[in-house]
């Protein structure tokens, strides 16, 4: 089952973004700034160019393995907003929009479907989501109940409707750590169980040589330090996804990559709202699979494995609806 950073967004950013705001008298207002507004895990609008080096890739089309392959020239560009409708201390409503497209350019011809045989070809996918949370109380702790239904597509058709509920906990919020533990059931019918329980897991804990450990499972694990004035330095992994819509005669065909991005990051804080940010490090896509949009992703068409590549990333992001960093 294909993994995405994008579904644990509503889970796993609130406790470091939102919640925290719920506890206030526990956590110093210095501590509470820092997180919300000098660096905050969601970004109200963000855009990103990605550029992956050459790179070589294996793959089987009905079980049969194909000729391998060299991937010449990978880029992608992504852009992602996030708006708020109601914010207050017991709901929120917000929506996600993002789009991705992805160009590749392969050394030998990619023949999957007869009429499709091509060098280079681009990919246009988006998806929109909305999102109600809850937040109460739990056996003396802070509680986030969520709901979220999405959709994607293509820039021809929207394709999927997917769905998400999901439990989480404070277990822990002071100066230093905050800890939570959640439940998230993942609602596709398009994977190999339709209603998929996960387990979420956010950590973050300031420790006194001025690291940050900054994890999310399963999809991330970060250490971070503040450095210069307005700047952040980070190492570690993060998992993401490639997904678009395929089209061949009468039939829809959808691809799915998952990603394994292991390097260094550093954010600067610009002027006003805006974050500037570049990523390098290499990228792993263990796992590929081609399948027709009416099974699951279990049946699959084609596999494909890359080695692991170079990628360099460098984004902006603006921040509209978060408050000036106090001076």
């Amino acid at each position: 089952m294909k993994i995405s950073n994008k579904i644990f967004v509503p889970l796993a950013i609130l406790p470091l973004n939102k919640i925290i705001a719920q506890k206030k008298d526990s956590i110093p207002q210095k501590v509470v700034a820092f997180v919300t507004d000098k660096f905050p895990q969601s970004r109200d609008l963000n855009v990103e160019f990605i550029q992956l080096a050459p790179h070589k890739y294996s793959s089987k089309l009905y079980g049969e393995s194909l000729p391998d392959n060299k991937i010449k020239n990978l880029k992608q560009v992504k852009v992602n907003a996030n708006f708020y409708f109601i914010k207050n201390a017991k709901w929120m409503l917000s929506t996600s929009l993002n789009y991705k497209y992805t160009s590749v350019n392969a050394e030998n011809p990619i023949s999957i479907f007869p009429k499709n045989i091509f060098n280079k070809q681009d990919f246009h996918y988006h998806s929109e989501s909305l999102s109600l949370t809850r937040f109460s109380k739990l056996f003396g702790k802070t509680a986030i109940y969520s709901a979220t239904a999405s959709v994607d597509g293509s820039e021809q058709h929207f394709e999927r409707v997917r769905g998400m509920l999901a439990g989480s906990v404070i277990v822990t919020a002071n100066a230093n750590t905050t800890f939570t533990l959640g439940l998230a059931a993942l609602i596709d019918p398009s994977g190999q169980i339709p209603v998929f329980p996960l387990p979420v897991i956010t950590y973050k804990h300031n420790f006194d040589n001025g690291w940050i450990a900054d994890i999310i499972l399963p999809s991330k694990i970060m250490m971070r330090k503040n450095i210069f004035t307005n700047g952040r330095f980070s190492i570690g992994t993060d998992m993401d996804n490639t997904s678009f819509y395929i089209y061949q005669d009468d039939k829809k065909y959808e691809f799915r990559q998952l990603e394994i991005n292991s390097g260094a990051s550093y954010e600067h804080k610009l002027g006003g709202n805006f974050i500037g940010t570049l990523k390098t490090g290499m990228r792993a896509a263990p796992n590929a699979r081609i399948f027709n949009k009416e099974d699951t992703f279990k049946d699959y068409i084609l596999e494909a494995n890359a080695k692991p590549s170079f990628y360099f990333n460098v984004g902006i992001s603006y921040n509209p609806f978060g408050k000036p960093r106090e001076k």
